[in-house]
């Protein structure tokens, strides 16, 4: 007799409401974290996630590594974004996590309908050239 033991990952997900009645829409925490931290290493002045790739290796590297360094919830269609970002040195820091901070919820807004309360970031680090 064998002893089926699978190891069960349970992804958080979130539907969308206005279906057409061809079925259901969802969207994976792990989604909307991959979208967050795209949109902030867009940004000037942002080296990497913290704990992340940078972007040159993201094709040859899996989808997983990209969301490290960001954490999002997601509470009935509101997301509030935590993200640790590497600052490139010789930016100014309030300024670019202004500009981080609009891009990535921007980006979330417009990809996946749901609205974005917050995005918090916390500078990990900074990049010597």
């Amino acid at each position: 007799m064998e002893k089926e033991t699978e190891k069960k990952t349970e992804k958080k997900t979130m539907s969308l409401g206005g279906t057409s009645g061809l079925g259901q829409v969802q969207i994976a925490d792990d989604v909307v974290a991959m979208i967050a931290s795209l949109a902030a290493t867009e940004v000037e002045g942002v080296s990497a996630m913290a704990g992340n790739i940078t972007n040159e290796l993201m094709s040859r590297v899996g989808v997983k590594k990209l969301t490290r360094g960001v954490k999002v919830d997601v509470l009935e269609g509101c997301v509030t974004v935590d993200l640790a970002v590497t600052m490139e040195y010789g930016y100014n820091i309030p300024e670019t996590c202004n500009k981080v901070q609009s891009k990535v919820k921007a980006a979330i807004e417009n990809m996946t309908g749901l609205t974005c309360s917050d995005v918090n970031i916390r500078i990990a680090g900074v990049k010597l050239s």
